[in-house]
């Protein structure tokens, strides 16, 4: 028997240095020989856990037996049997943190990257179509429209149209995929990957409606007349701000905005797409998550020649992927661990030229289990910048549960639903992902679409 390799395959990359400058994607994804080498380890253990640590509960074991077989197309069957959109999971889950920490191999050394795994199995399917379109049943006569094309809707309604329903999809932007196409940076997740996968869903017979803002097109109660259950995965795409003094000057961006206008609008290839965005010399953004970074990296590709981070905890308590940080840290971004922006400074015309910071120090943990920030007193101090984004997170659009009768909703905004089935308070109409949770992964909202479409499927059938 041969000796269990302990380190994993690690995954080749563009050089911090030239990847800083250009929009290519950062990972450049596992060749044959890396691919065979890390699926080689995966054990094939009896428990299975990291099944378990999935969403959506991709049979992990069996599609790398079939990629450590050499039966590519065997391991596309059973990867899509479970996931809609392997190439986007394979890129942008937090693996880390379900699957693979769940992995067996993890208890004596690095757990197997089953999402190098499954981003390579997605990647060779996307390249060679070995799949086709799977078979769907007879029709049902059931009609059901999906609100939002992100990663909850999409996942919602390939389900059901799996299972032999009409499904329409209400997209309030130009392009579907949601915050996969705007939110998430091309040298993080390309747009052809994104596109790629929407055209399987739609191939499966669901209708993508563009343009289509719901709430002011059509109410929901409009559009029940005309289908028999509707899903809503709009997503958390209202920015949250600091409510600090200046933070009206021009220059200040949300990073919903500010990625917005560089993904979806390819501001970056301005003037060649007419969308602008200030390219500022010296940028700073608050927070320190995963929206924080992709702003910040998206900042360092513009052109800036200082990027700061700014947040008020320490490394430890950053809320960004693991790799994410190490990203930006190899490509130069400045990190200001415990630093608290205090308010906007501005000039004579209304831009922003700097921002007065505080520096903070830990306490005791508060109701987050991570150790709460205070202010030093005394220690203010001003960081020069001509562009800030704020990143601090999302709570979902308020226009749908203004307008639509009878649907509950939290203090924070998000609708109250089934945590396992995603039926609302309100009678035909299930809701998840961010619109539920506030945001979140990609892969729980791909749970919480899942679930739904099951519960749907019961309730169109007459089981519940």
């Amino acid at each position: 028997m041969a000796k269990l390799d302990l380190n994993r395959v690690e995954m080749p990359r563009q050089e911090p240095k030239v990847r800083a400058k250009n929009f290519k994607e950062v990972a450049l994804g596992y060749t044959e020989d890396m691919m065979k080498a890390e699926a080689s380890r995966c054990i094939q253990c009896a428990k299975r856990p990291c099944v378990a640590g999935c969403p959506v509960n991709v049979d992990i074991p069996e599609f790398i037996r079939a990629l450590k077989e050499g039966n590519l197309a065997e391991s596309v069957r059973i990867l899509k049997g479970k996931n809609a959109l392997p190439a986007i999971c394979g890129r942008v889950c937090p693996q880390e943190t379900q699957c693979e920490e769940a992995c067996t191999l993890g208890k004596k050394g690095a757990p197997v990257a089953i999402g190098r795994l499954e981003r390579y199995v997605a990647d060779w399917e996307l390249a060679h179509h070995s799949e086709g379109k799977p078979q769907i049943p007879p029709p049902t006569g059931k009609r059901i429209a999906v609100v939002g094309t992100g990663p909850a809707g999409l996942t919602c309604a390939a389900d059901l149209a799996k299972m032999g329903h009409k499904v329409t999809m209400f997209e309030a932007l130009h392009e579907p995929g949601g915050v996969l196409i705007y939110g998430i940076p091309e040298f993080r997740l390309p747009k052809a990957i994104v596109k790629a996968e929407v055209e399987y869903v739609k191939s499966l017979g669901v209708e993508v409606r563009l343009d289509s803002v719901i709430g002011k097109l059509n109410t929901v109660d409009e559009i029940l007349g005309s289908y028999d259950a509707v899903f809503l995965g709009t997503g958390a795409g209202l920015p949250m701000f600091l409510g600090i003094p200046g933070e009206n000057l021009n220059g200040v961006y949300s990073a919903n905005e500010f990625l917005t206008r560089v993904n979806l609008m390819k501001a970056y290839l301005f003037p060649e797409y007419d969308t602008p965005v200030k390219k500022g010399r010296k940028v700073a953004v608050v927070g320190a998550g995963n929206v924080a970074m992709d702003a910040a990296r998206c900042a360092l590709r513009l052109g800036a020649e200082q990027v700061y981070i700014v947040y008020r905890r320490s490394k430890v308590e950053a809320p960004a992927r693991h790799e994410e940080l190490e990203n930006a840290e190899e490509e130069g971004v400045i990190f200001k661990w415990l630093t608290n922006p205090k308010r906007f400074i501005g000039d004579a015309r209304g831009w922003v030229t700097g921002m007065e910071c505080l520096e903070m120090e830990l306490g005791e943990p508060d109701a987050s289990g991570r150790r709460r920030p205070i202010p030093k007193p005394g220690t203010e101090f001003t960081i020069e910048c001509d562009v800030a984004i704020v990143a601090l997170g999302t709570t979902p659009n308020p226009l749908i549960a203004q307008t639509t009768q009878g649907l509950a909703t939290t203090s924070h905004g998000t609708v109250v639903a089934d945590e396992q089935t995603g039926k609302t308070k309100k009678d035909r109409v299930w809701a998840g992902g961010d619109v539920v949770t506030g945001a979140a992964t990609v892969i729980s909202a791909m749970g919480a679409g899942k679930r739904a479409a099951a519960s749907i499927d019961q309730f169109l059938r007459g089981a519940q």
